[in-house]
C-alpha cells in the first residue's frame, strides 16, 4: 500500500513539474502577447481528443458538473492567471498562487470534512514563505487588480480541486479530464476572440510544436495525472506538489535562459520541498503490540480513549 501510495504520488508530481515549463514555452515558441490563445489551443484540443479516443460523453447530472469543474480547474483560471501575468511580476504572481494549500485546506474541512490539521496550515506557511523567496524580487510592483486576479485565480482552483474529490465520476479518468478540458476550452474560446481576435496568420512550426507541447503534456497528460491523483489522495496531499511549478520554473530558467540563482532562491526552494513533503507526511499507525501485548491480555484504556478503541 505504501509503494502505491508514493507511485502515485510521483506520478501527480509530474502535472505540476510540467506546468513548470509553460513560462518557458511560452516565451521561447509562441507568437507574443496571445496568452488566451496559448490557454484556448492547450485546453479545448486535449479534451477533444481524449474525448475522441475514450468516446464517452457526460450523462445526467455530469453535464453541468463537467462544465462547473471545467471553468473552476481550466477556464476561469486560466482567464484569471493570464489577468494576474499582465499586471504583475512573476514573481508576486507565483507567491500568491502559492496560498492554494492554505484554501484547499479550509475549504476541505468545510466541503469534505476533513480535519485542519496545524501540521497542514504550518506547511502551507512554509511553502508560501519558499515560494516568495525563491521568485519575489525586492523591486517588485503591485498592482490591486493583477493582486485580486492572483488570489482569486487561487481561490477558483482550490474549489476546483476540492469539488472533483468530492463529486466522483463513475466514468474512465480520460473521459472525465476530457470533459472538464472541452468545458474549460468552450468558456475561453469567445474571450480569447472577443479580447485577442483570431490567430495569427502564418504561425510558424516552432509555433506550431509549442501549442502541440502545451496540448498533448501540458494538458492532456499532466491534467490527466492530476486528476487521477485527486481520486487517490487528498486534495491537501495533491494541492502541495503544486509547489514544484515554480520551482521548476525557476530551473528552467536557470538553466536554458541563463537567469541567476542566488543563495536565497535555494533556501527558498528547500522551504517549499520542506512544505511538500510535511504535507504528505502521515501519523504512524498504531502497533500491533500496543493493542494486543504480550501475554495475551489487552492494555487499558487510556485517559480519554474510548473502550471501543481499547478493545
Amino acid at each position: 500500500m505504501l509503494s502505491n501510495r508514493v507511485t502515485i504520488l510521483l506520478a501527480t508530481a509530474l502535472a505540476p513539474a510540467v506546468w513548470g515549463t509553460t513560462y518557458y514555452v511560452t516565451t521561447e515558441f509562441l507568437p507574443p502577447d496571445r496568452p488566451l490563445l496559448a490557454a484556448v489551443l492547450r485546453a479545448l484540443p486535449a479534451g477533444l481528443l481524449l474525448v475522441l479516443i475514450t468516446r464517452r460523453l457526460p450523462r445526467g447530472s455530469w453535464w453541468w458538473r463537467s462544465l462547473v469543474l471545467g471553468a473552476l480547474n481550466i477556464g476561469v483560471f486560466f482567464a484569471l492567471l493570464f489577468v494576474a501575468a499582465y499586471r504583475l511580476p512573476g514573481g508576486v504572481a507565483a507567491t500568491l498562487g502559492a496560498l492554494q494549500p492554505l484554501f484547499v485546506a479550509a475549504l476541505s474541512a468545510g466541503l469534505l470534512g476533513q480535519r485542519l490539521a496545524r501540521r497542514t496550515v504550518f506547511a502551507g506557511v512554509v511553502g508560501v514563505l519558499g515560494v516568495a523567496l525563491l521568485v519575489l524580487r525586492a523591486d517588485a510592483r503591485l498592482d490591486v487588480l493583477g493582486m485580486v486576479a492572483a488570489v482569486g485565480g487561487a481561490v477558483t482552483m482550490s474549489f476546483g480541486v476540492v469539488l472533483s474529490k468530492r463529486w466522483r465520476s463513475p466514468a474512465p479518468l480520460l473521459a472525465t479530464t476530457g470533459w472538464q478540458l472541452v468545458g474549460g476550452g468552450l468558456l475561453l474560446l469567445p474571450l480569447a476572440l472577443l479580447v485577442e481576435g483570431p490567430p495569427p496568420a502564418g504561425m510558424t512550426a516552432v509555433n506550431l510544436l509549442g501549442y502541440g507541447y502545451l496540448a498533448v503534456v501540458g494538458a492532456a497528460l499532466s491534467y490527466a495525472l492530476w486528476f487521477r491523483g485527486i481520486r487517490a489522495l487528498s486534495p491537501n496531499e495533491v494541492i502541495f506538489l503544486g509547489l514544484l511549478s515554480p520551482i521548476v520554473a525557476t530551473v528552467v530558467g536557470w538553466l536554458a535562459l541563463g537567469q541567476g540563482m542566488g543563495p536565497l532562491q535555494l533556501v527558498g526552494a528547500a522551504l517549499a520541498l520542506s512544505a511538500m513533503v510535511l504535507a504528505q507526511a502521515r501519523r504512524p499507525e498504531p502497533k500491533l503490540d500496543d493493542a494486543f501485548p504480550p501475554g495475551g491480555g489487552k492494555r487499558p484504556a487510556k485517559r480519554g480513549q474510548s473502550s471501543v478503541a481499547a478493545g
